[in-house]
């Protein structure tokens, strides 16, 4: 075992990668496909013959070499070459006239080594005359009936080591893919690559109804002979959705928590969500539950397009599902979560309205997740200057269209927040001297 180790480490350092130029075939039907193997095959080169029973291979010494000694391989790799017999020469070139048959080549010449494998495809025929959808489907992936073979083509490195040569059978039909600009889903082509084919091939699965076509391989392509096969039209099981939640924002100069990270902050707050669906979804819903794991789903709505507005403290779950007429395919979508905070609302106790445009010259609340409110403000005679129904209004310190002057006047507010908190506030609002 030694002893072969050491041979082959040899010959792989001995190679001539340059050695390629100098072999040739004459007597085939169709053109050779030559294929680069990966530098660990220790092979130069691997060459398809549609045919190779009767195809003259021929190897020309670059140094002018009369005497180049072939050596043959098979699984057992190049430790187990043996001698090559009935070779021609002619000066510096050797001629074989190839069996039928794969195998691989070593050449010597002088302290040159060239080593190739040479595929007869005829002994790996492409004879595929149908696809079908099988009777079993799953949600993940496609599953089709082929009637023919495409066995794999396997050739071996020096060290007998198995390699597969791709056949690029291709399989295409259509399926869905979200478009990112618009955020919806269109038709597309999926293609998938097969080495070789079994009774039975496997594809993810397609989002909409489609037929499937089969064609290969990639050398009867090359060939001008492709074969292609094509299935009945398969209707979609599998469903797929995108979805997405976006609050909509609000830019209150005196509520605290609305621009938070993340989704809710301080009530009330409208969040619009959105699924985009494939074509067999045929059942779609929103799940709102105040559990992460939607034990118990609170509200249910089916519209795929919604806007909710959150006006109870505490953290929301949100999820979308969706799944075909029949039940047996479902998706659910990214969780997401909706945290509105506690309430709270402060009075200031004085502004100046008209003394510097822009600064102080309204009196707001400060506030965060209020959803009732209601506030009347009152000179010291009891005449109602203002009525406030929204936190985020103020009083600009007018009556009927003019500055009130500058004094003592009174709020009542009557609120409450989202976390049900009961606010009956009441207290001076001072108005500095303006002028």
């Amino acid at each position: 075992m030694n002893r072969l180790i050491l041979s082959l480490s040899l010959l792989a350092a001995a190679a001539a990668p340059d050695a390629a130029a100098q072999i040739s075939f004459a007597g085939y039907s169709h053109s050779v496909v030559t294929e680069s193997p990966a530098a660990s095959t220790g092979l130069d080169a691997v060459y398809v013959l549609y045919d190779a029973a009767g195809v003259t291979v021929t190897y020309t010494s670059p140094s002018g070499n009369t005497s180049a000694v072939w050596q043959q391989y098979g699984s057992l790799g190049g430790g187990f070459a043996e001698p090559v017999e009935g070779l021609v020469r002619s000066g510096a070139s050797t001629s074989l006239t190839l069996p039928a048959g794969d195998r691989g080549y070593i050449i010597e010449d002088g302290d040159k080594r060239y080593y190739f494998y040479i595929i007869d495809y005829s002994q790996h025929p492409y004879e595929v005359t149908a696809i079908a959808p099988s009777a079993e489907q799953d949600c993940g992936q496609v599953s089709l009936d082929v009637t023919g073979q495409a066995a794999a083509i396997n050739y071996y490195t020096i060290n007998g080591r198995s390699v597969e040569l791709d056949r690029g059978i291709t399989l295409s039909y259509a399926t869905m893919t979200l478009d990112d600009s618009s955020k919806t889903y269109r038709v597309d082509q999926a293609d998938v690559n097969f080495s070789h084919l079994s009774p039975v091939i496997h594809a993810p699965a397609p989002l909409c109804a489609t037929e499937f076509v089969l064609e290969g391989d990639r050398f009867l392509a090359q060939w001008g002979m492709g074969e292609s096969v094509t299935s009945t039209t398969m209707q979609p099981s599998a469903v797929e959705a995108y979805t997405s939640a976006t609050q909509v924002s609000r830019d209150n100069s005196n509520e605290t928590g609305a621009g938070n990270d993340g989704l809710g902050g301080s009530a009330p707050a409208e969040v619009e969500f959105y699924a985009a669906v494939t074509d067999a979804a045929v059942f779609t819903e929103w799940q709102f539950s105040t559990y992460p794991d939607f034990d118990d789903i609170q509200l249910r709505i089916s519209d795929p397009v919604t806007t909710y507005t959150f006006r109870e403290q505490g953290t929301t779950y949100v999820r979308f599902v969706c799944a075909n007429d029949a039940g047996t395919c479902d998706y659910t979508g990214t969780v997401f979560t909706v945290s509105i905070g506690q309430s709270s609302l402060l009075c200031p106790n004085a502004f100046s309205p008209g003394a510097s445009e822009g600064v102080n010259d309204e009196w707001k609340v400060s506030y965060s997740s209020i959803v009732e409110f209601e506030c009347h403000i009152f000179n010291k005679l009891g005449v109602k200057m203002a009525s406030l129904t929204d936190p985020s209004q103020g009083w600009d310190g007018r009556y009927n269209g003019k500055l009130v002057p500058a004094g003592v006047y009174y709020y009542v507010i009557k609120a409450r927040g989202a976390d049900d908190k009961k606010y009956n506030l009441s207290g001076d609002i001072n108005i500095v001297n303006y002028r």
